[in-house]
């Protein structure tokens, strides 16, 4: 009992605890640092990242979606309406409308699993700000953009995942 009182008394005298306090600042001061300043700086991200969603195109430019709404159907929060081009053929249909609600969308990959022709995928971003409610639909002109926007981090991406589909 004596013992451990005249130990702390011994380690309070010396500033035990500041000094390993001040050893373990040393220490980790000369290691390399681990803050990232975001958004200058990025971590890496996988293959298999779902970040916001994105429309492709074929190297002709021509859409690929074929509005079949499979990725509609299969969405378990029913955050994607399509509507389909009345005026488009009957072998190759396309989407009038193409609204994700980013409110609902759960990031789970399904529409981008569901997808027959990969016109769908989930992209390599996931920085999302809206000013106002509307913001968060993500329209069909707005991902396709960022389709072509993103297309080489997105087709790498679909290349190095391609072995797991």
């Amino acid at each position: 009992m004596l013992g451990v009182k005249f130990k702390e008394i011994l380690d309070s005298l010396f500033l035990k605890e500041l000094v390993s306090g001040m050893a373990i600042t040393l220490r980790y001061m000369f290691k390399p640092k681990i803050t990232i300043q975001y958004p200058e700086e990025r971590t890496p991200t996988s293959p298999r990242f779902r970040g916001v969603h994105v429309l492709r195109k074929y190297e002709d430019g021509e859409e690929r979606c074929v509005a079949c709404k499979l990725c509609e159907a299969i969405c378990p929060a029913q955050a994607i309406y399509i509507e389909i081009d009345e005026t488009s053929r009957a072998e190759k249909r396309l989407t009038k409308v193409y609204d994700i609600d980013l409110f609902k969308c759960i990031y789970c990959g399904l529409c981008e699993e569901a997808c027959p022709v990969e016109a769908i995928v989930m992209g390599p971003y996931l920085d999302v700000a809206f000013e106002n409610r509307e913001d968060r639909f993500y329209h069909k002109d707005k991902m396709l953009t960022n389709g072509d926007k993103w297309k080489p981090v997105v087709d790498a991406r679909l290349q190095a995942d391609a072995k797991y589909r």
